[in-house]
């Protein structure tokens, strides 16, 4: 792997990252509401 490359891997690492977080913050977002309604889905 040249140097160029594992630049580019670590720059599509960080770019995944966000989405990422982004979907399991959500997660736990519908999780919480779930549970404040106490239903089960």
């Amino acid at each position: 792997m040249e140097v160029s490359d594992a630049k580019r891997l670590k720059a599509l690492e960080e770019e995944n990252r966000k989405p990422k977080k982004l979907l399991a913050e959500s997660m736990l977002d519908v999780a919480a509401l779930k549970e404040a309604l106490g239903k089960n889905f």
